[in-house]
């Protein structure tokens, strides 16, 4: 019922820009807190960025300066530029999303976390 959809990754030359974004849909509540994540290949998920309800931010060491996390919550979209790329953000970025949804049959919400289906990110030197 709900679907987190990313997009935007793709091949860069070290140095150039990108901008994900990722959209909700379907039957949510709210949306509160948003980040991206990634992966390389031989590494662990790692956080890049997230951003609160509130709009307040907070970066990997290794993106700080380089890469800007942003929300539009009309479009329940959550947005990552991503400039002076360098070959080591080379990964799969993932979506996240922390989701109120409802549950019809007692009226009650429940929070949890969504996923986007990952979108590549290369950048060569």
């Amino acid at each position: 019922q709900v679907q987190v959809v990313e997009s935007g990754g793709g091949l860069v030359q070290a140095g150039g820009s990108l901008r994900l974004s990722c959209a909700a849909s379907g039957r949510l509540f709210s949306i509160n807190g948003m980040g991206w994540y990634r992966e390389a290949p031989g590494n662990e998920r790692e956080l890049v960025a997230r951003i609160t309800s509130g709009g307040g931010t907070n970066y990997a060491d290794s993106v700080e300066g380089r890469f800007t996390i942003s929300r539009d919550n009309a479009k329940n979209t959550v947005y990552l530029e991503m400039n002076s790329l360098k070959p080591e953000d080379t990964a799969v970025y993932y979506c996240n999303m922390e989701i109120t949804t409802r549950e019809d049959s007692d009226n009650s919400y429940l929070n949890s976390d969504y996923w986007g289906q990952g979108t590549q990110v290369t950048v060569s030197s």
